[in-house]
């Protein structure tokens, strides 16, 4: 029986290890915690961590309800997005044959290249990589034309592998474009949309473009476990890259997703699919109006509500420093504010001299907290 006389709770767990909680108006940015995960799929995995299952069935039956949510031929929950893009490179590689997952990392001899947009590099491509993928980009930090795709895809081209993101580039091929180039050639589409959600229309656009694969961070929008992930798409490579994953003995076997976050993440997907998107993104505009509000009259920043679903997936208070600005940099109010007490920070994802306030993870206590803050140090004197 456990001793309650040394039972911790959230107060004293922070303060015992030395950890400060903070203000995330940033949004669903993992260094920061990712997302406040649903009450009631946390209420959920409580009850679920109890509970014995062979962890095959449950990720098939998990799947199978994952494709069934998502309109794809079938599912998997992996170990957050980055966890499926691992899974990815794996299936296209290796595929199911035993004797070439037992190989990987170790890609020779192996169809080993993946192909992808130079203006889609990022820090996570690294997770194709880790299976022992090579990249071969085409195009350059300004174009992308349809020959350049044709040309970088040879006999030992594995998969294509496409981005979509806030801050990914508007001058790539589209997705639909690159499919058709793809499979005219037998070479598969991955895309990593981790961040994508919402807008729910999303959860189907990608596969109807002709994706074969496609990764959500089952964090994030959807709320569920920070630590899983929603990788669906074609069944004969989702079955390839289950197969590779845990409880199996391959290369995805150390990226193992709990019993408990797999059911707390079908269930969060399943609300996040059934709730009213225009009630949400109201409530969220509700939220962010009186950071507006409170700063919009400085002299030298322009304050706006802005929800381009291209770039915001989420309504937030944008707040830019003009040629006219006579306080502090931008760089100066976010140090201060993370420096602060409590630390506050902000989205800072688009151009140099912007600031964002997104509502994701804010409580309305926050909100107030965040304006309070940011006149504080906008206003402050030299």
């Amino acid at each position: 029986m456990a001793n309650t006389n040394n039972a911790w709770d959230v107060g004293s767990v922070h303060q015992r290890l030395g950890v400060t909680p903070i203000i995330n108006a940033a949004g669903s940015i993992t260094r920061l915690g990712g997302s406040r995960t649903r009450p009631e799929t946390l209420q959920l995995m409580s009850q679920a961590a109890r509970v014995m299952v062979n962890i095959d069935d449950l990720n098939r039956a998990a799947g199978k309800e994952l494709a069934r949510l998502t309109g794809a031929e079938a599912g998997f929950v992996c170990s957050g997005a980055a966890g499926g893009l691992v899974l990815q490179a794996a299936a296209v590689i290796a595929g199911n044959d035993p004797v070439k997952m037992r190989q990987l990392p170790n890609t020779d001899g192996l169809k080993n290249e993946i192909v992808i947009h130079t203006m889609h590099r990022f820090p996570y491509d690294q997770a194709y990589r880790a299976a022992g993928a090579h990249l071969v980009e085409f195009g350059d930090y300004l174009f992308a034309h349809p020959w350049q795709l044709e040309g970088a895809i040879n006999e030992r081209t594995a998969a294509v592998a496409y981005l979509v993101a806030p801050f990914s580039s508007n001058k790539v091929l589209p997705l639909e474009r690159v499919c058709e180039i793809a499979h005219a050639r037998d070479v598969p589409v991955i895309v990593d949309a981790a961040s994508m959600l919402p807008p729910r229309a999303n959860l189907y656009r990608y596969l109807r473009d002709g994706a074969d694969m496609v990764v959500y961070s089952g964090g994030k929008g959807i709320r569920g476990p920070q630590g899983s992930g929603i990788l669906v798409g074609r069944a004969d490579l989702i079955e390839a890259a289950a197969a590779q994953a845990n409880p199996a003995q391959f290369l995805g076997r150390g990226m193992k997703v709990a019993k408990e976050e797999v059911i707390g993440l079908v269930a969060s997907l399943a609300a996040f699919v059934e709730e009213d998107e225009a009630a949400e993104m109201e409530a969220y505009r509700a939220m962010v109006q009186p950071v507006v509000d409170a700063l919009v009259e400085l002299p030298g920043l322009r304050v706006t509500l802005e929800h381009d679903r291209v770039n915001y997936l989420l309504p937030q208070a944008a707040i830019y420093v003009t040629d006219d600005w006579r306080g502090p940099s931008r760089d100066a109010v976010l140090a201060a504010l993370e420096q602060g007490n409590p630390q506050i920070h902000l989205q800072t994802l688009a151009g140099p001299q912007e600031l964002a306030v997104d509502p994701l993870n804010l409580t309305e206590a926050e909100v107030e907290t965040v304006i309070r803050r940011l006149r504080e140090e906008l206003t402050r004197q030299g």
